[in-house]
């Protein structure tokens, strides 16, 4: 299911397919900060409380392990966690990743390294999404988090 309604957005998802797993969960962490100000969590209590749970599930994990369960997801590994992401709602699996930011964040989930560069093929990329308006972005990252989750 894609949110997507212009063609700019829709390319962007398409491209943001093509990136290996560490890449897309980069962009991920890099687009939170770009917009993290602008963003208004989940208004419904039941999408909160499924992503509250998810998010409380992954971030029991050791770091390493907080790592593997956002691979798991992005890759669509058959694993629990990513099987209990595929049961949720669009609005909770965005409030999930929105959570797994801001634990980053606050060092409670493992943080990006402070050395990491994105790779040199996310540049044009990168300039697309900066193009977007906020809504737009909104529902590319709806969109690309919608689809991952188990198979």
């Amino acid at each position: 299911m894609t949110f997507t309604t212009d063609e700019r957005t829709k390319q962007a998802v398409e491209q943001f397919r093509g990136f290996d797993v560490d890449t897309q969960l980069a962009l991920l962490w890099f687009g939170y900060l770009d917009i993290k100000d602008k963003l208004i969590p989940a208004n419904q209590t039941s999408a909160q409380d499924t992503a509250a749970a998810l998010y409380d599930q992954i971030q029991a994990k050791s770091k390493e392990e907080q790592l593997q369960a956002q691979r798991d997801i992005a890759s669509r590994a058959d694993t629990d966690i990513s099987r209990a992401y595929t049961a949720l709602s669009s609005s909770a699996k965005l409030d999930v990743w929105l959570r797994l930011a801001q634990g980053m964040e606050n060092d409670i989930i493992i943080p990006m390294p402070s050395d990491y560069k994105l790779p040199e093929n996310t540049k044009g990329f990168v300039d697309t999404i900066k193009s977007l308006e906020f809504e737009q972005r909104v529902d590319f990252t709806r969109s690309v988090v919608m689809e991952m989750g188990a198979k």
